[in-house]
């Protein structure tokens, strides 16, 4: 695996795997790097010749109350993870790469950057598609792999994609879970042994969800009143949100016969957390989800 630090270095070692007929697939990454971050990885390598995976945890997406200063940074661990599974390239520019002195340009999705969790983080997804718009400029993949845990932020980049016609196709990952159903979150290093316990309440919230719609039920309406009932019995957590949407576009839908996003954020303790899980049969940009 090479290292590479120059947002030049790593847009020419693209333009050579281009023009030699390779196909680039990209991991996006803030490091502190876990077993769902490595199945975008080998989802990559399956589909890809080259694969890219950047570690930069970007300031511009966190708030000035937020925890830019104390998020997990586990350099080497995560490069030897990336080593481990033959990753070709592992970008890592410092902040001054990616933000030059003077800059002073913003991509922002506006009417979806606002839901979800652009509700609770305003400015938020202002700095993810700024950042993700200037990596996919330097390392010009053909595919770009994200997780389903931050299904809001896989909307967003999709509609960003698609307005200003970049030619990456982006492909959502199944979110990888602890054998207790938490889903896994570089955020979970925040939590303490008892939190992280009671952590899985947002994927307790989901799964009694996903009972009642096996039963039959499809009012979202009646199934937000049982989510938000789950979480109110978890006395360590404070719930954000909890709403059932369209995938691509955020909007509530009244029922969930159709196709929806379950999506739910909640506080345990000082560390906010998001699960999520798309209801059988939802399309999203003309694949169904089983």
């Amino acid at each position: 695996m090479h290292l590479i630090s120059s947002a030049a270095e790593m847009t020419a070692l693209s333009k050579e795997a281009r023009r030699s007929g390779k196909r680039i697939g990209f991991v996006p990454t803030m490091g502190a790097l876990h077993a769902g971050h490595i199945s975008l990885v080998h989802a990559a390598r399956a589909r890809c010749d080259v694969v890219v995976a950047s570690i930069f945890i970007n300031p511009t997406q966190f708030g000035p109350n937020e925890d830019f200063s104390k998020y997990p940074r586990t350099f080497d661990a995560d490069c030897a993870m990336l080593e481990k599974e033959k990753t070709d390239y592992a970008f890592h520019p410092s902040v001054e790469e990616m933000y030059p002195k003077g800059a002073a340009t913003w991509v922002a999705v506006e009417g979806l950057s606002e839901k979800l969790d652009g509700q609770s983080r305003p400015g938020h997804f202002r700095g993810v598609t700024t950042v993700v718009a200037k990596l996919f400029n330097i390392v010009q993949p053909d595919m770009a792999f994200f997780g389903q845990k931050d299904a809001a932020q896989v909307a967003i980049i999709r509609k960003m994609v698609r307005d200003l016609d970049m030619d990456v196709e982006i492909v959502a990952c199944p979110i990888v879970r602890e054998a207790d159903g938490l889903a896994m979150s570089s955020r979970n290093a925040y939590l303490s042994p008892e939190q992280r316990r009671r952590a899985t309440v947002l994927n307790r919230s989901l799964m009694r969800l996903q009972m009642l719609m096996d039963r039959g039920e499809a009012n979202s309406a009646a199934l937000i009143v049982t989510g938000k009932q789950v979480i109110a019995e978890e006395p360590a957590a404070k719930l954000d949100y909890f709403e059932i949407v369209n995938p691509e576009t955020l909007d509530p839908v009244s029922e969930v016969s159709g196709g929806a996003l379950i999506a739910v954020a909640a506080w345990v303790g000082s560390t906010r957390l998001i699960d999520n899980m798309l209801v059988p049969g939802t399309t999203v940009l003309g694949k169904a989800n089983r």
